[in-house]
């Protein structure tokens, strides 16, 4: 497998398969790529799409995504080892993180429509100014995560590790959906 380190690839850029360590991206097109089994530690990626890729045992170690799109991506399915990532300003829409230990990852101004969280272990995360828009929290553990900015959320206590999450009076409702009570 090809390393490369402290290089910065653009739009036109193809990449190969390799193991990128302090590396940059830029507006790369990786939608319906195969990235099966890449490796990418403390690497950037800026105004990328990365919708439906194929991500199997990708390496995402310390990894920035800005401004990307990441439509449908199935993290369940990438190497689990030391996973750490923040998101910020990203569209995740679609996307499963189901199962996956995600602990501490910040999402920031993200779009997590319809993303599924079943079974994942989200504690000390933040989802600042997220909106999670008929998002999955099944069996997931949230405890110390912070989603006081975070918006259309539905979340059931009952259902949900929630010891110590942070959450505003403004957000409240969303623990309340499976009530079916009307709060004004």
């Amino acid at each position: 497998m090809d390393f490369f380190s402290e290089q910065k690839f653009g739009k036109p850029d193809r990449i190969s398969k390799g193991d990128y360590s302090n590396c940059e991206f830029l507006q790369c097109d990786f939608a319906n790529t195969d990235l099966s089994n890449y490796r990418f530690s403390d690497c950037e990626f800026k105004d990328c799409d990365f919708s439906n890729a194929k991500i199997s045992g990708v390496v995402f170690r310390d990894v920035i995504f800005q401004n990307c799109k990441m439509i449908g991506l199935n993290f369940e399915e990438i190497n689990q080892f030391n996973i750490s990532f923040r998101f910020e300003d990203c569209i995740l829409n679609h996307s499963s993180f189901y199962g996956t230990d995600i602990r501490k990852t910040v999402f920031k101004n993200c779009s997590l429509t319809e993303a599924d969280f079943t079974e994942c272990i989200l504690s000390h995360s933040a989802f600042t100014n997220s909106s999670l828009a008929d998002a999955i929290f099944e069996k997931t553990n949230l405890e110390y995560s912070d989603l006081s900015s975070a918006i259309n959320f539905s979340i059931d206590p009952n259902h949900n590790q929630l010891k110590k999450a942070k959450f505003s009076r403004d957000n409240l409702s969303g623990l309340l959906n499976q009530l079916n009570i009307i709060i004004d």
